[in-house]
């Protein structure tokens, strides 16, 4: 056998050896760490990389309403204590994430509907859409509340949903129950009780301890807050001011409208933890963002993922140079990595976005990066 056969024949042991190797790791449930030739089936770089991914994707209210009204047509509250229409990101099906770390839905209930007391690990929001009538009871606190108000349901705190008064209403959810449930930290529950005359007792409506608009009575008053009230309450591990009402966005919007803003993301206002300062929750944070007619914000990248939901106008968002178009009450999934650029497209009508973003958890981990380009396409460092 001359020189050259000798080389082939062993390659091609080591080829038979390496199969044979990379059979028995995979029966071991293992995962083999190492690159061993030219070619990319057992890089490790690329083989850690091709893990399921989000993607950029819009989501359009106008095809979700009519679902909306059909499944409480169909589903009552005897079926079910739930009724929400959760998105899921392409990228991610048939996990229930619109984002890696966060997942919007879309709730809409009927008049008089009022679902039992649960609690959970994951924290939550709800964002008023349509009708006046939207409720959330949450531990003790009756909320009810409309288009453009935020209300909390932190982390293990009792709360329920529903309607009240005379006609449907909608609103949207955001929850980090990807995050929690990647942690393995996911718990429920559904049995509810008081402590009545001594003895603890199951119930089906939470009894009000706070007076209407307690949050707002408390903590609606930038830089003053009350010394002598609970500010621990729901164990404190969120917010205690636990709805935010759109009225006070509105005028803060008003005051900032002809101010320059920043050139990447425009005006932006964040709600925050009125006692301790910083996000609403610990894991993801809420703002608004508002781009003035014929507006468009110069290109950004950020690790965080945001999801977006436009409150008011039309235009549309170049994501990592594809276009996707968004109207009033759709949800925009922009995964972290992305470039996007958001275009106001009406020289007469406002944008607003309501906008969640997990960068408070990548804050704390030390992994947030955020960067930008000016206008002559130069990258800057923008955090």
């Amino acid at each position: 056998m001359n020189v050259a056969d000798k080389a082939g024949e062993a390659r091609a042991n080591r080829a038979a050896a390496l199969k044979g190797l990379y059979e028995a790791i995979a029966r071991g449930n293992m995962f083999p760490f190492w690159a061993t030739s030219d070619t990319v089936e057992h890089d490790e770089v690329v083989q850690l990389m091709a893990t399921p991914k989000a993607v950029p994707h819009v989501w359009r209210f106008a095809e979700i309403e009519p679902l909306l009204k059909r499944a409480a047509e169909l589903v009552t509250m005897d079926d079910s204590e739930r009724r929400s229409l959760i998105l899921v990101n392409p990228g991610l099906a048939p996990k229930r994430a619109s984002v890696s770390t966060m997942y919007t839905a879309y709730r809409l209930n009927d008049p008089g509907e009022i679902m039992p007391p649960h609690k959970h690990s994951p924290s939550a929001i709800r964002f008023g859409l349509i009708g006046e009538g939207n409720f959330t009871g949450v531990e003790g606190e009756d909320v009810v509340f409309g288009p453009g108000d935020m209300v909390l349901t932190p982390n293990d705190a009792w709360h329920n949903h529903g309607t009240v008064g005379d006609t449907p209403s909608i609103n949207l959810s955001v929850l980090d129950l990807p995050l929690v449930e990647t942690l393995h930290a996911v718990h429920f529950d559904h049995n509810y009780t008081e402590i009545e005359n001594g003895r603890e007792v199951p119930k089906k409506v939470q009894t009000a301890r706070y007076p209407a608009d307690y949050s707002q009575a408390a903590y609606g008053h930038g830089g003053m807050v009350p010394r002598f009230v609970d500010h621990r309450r729901g164990g404190g591990k969120s917010s205690p001011m636990w709805v935010y009402r759109w009225e006070a966005m509105e005028a803060l919007l008003e005051r900032w409208k002809d101010f320059d803003g920043a050139p990447h993301e425009g005006v932006t206002i964040e709600y925050t933890d009125p006692v301790h300062g910083g996000p609403v929750f610990r894991t993801i944070t809420f703002y608004v963002q508002m781009l003035r007619p014929g507006e468009r914000t110069l290109p950004l990248r950020q690790t965080a993922n945001l999801l977006i939901a436009p409150f008011e106008g039309s235009g549309h968002s170049i994501i990592d140079g594809q276009r996707f178009d968004w109207t009033q009450f759709d949800t925009l999934a922009v995964p972290g990595g992305c470039w996007v650029e958001h275009v106001n497209g009406s020289e007469r009508d406002r944008v607003i976005f309501f906008v969640a973003s997990d960068e408070p958890t990548q804050k704390a981990l030390h992994l947030y990066r955020k960067i930008g380009r000016d206008r002559a396409g130069d990258l800057i460092r923008l955090d």
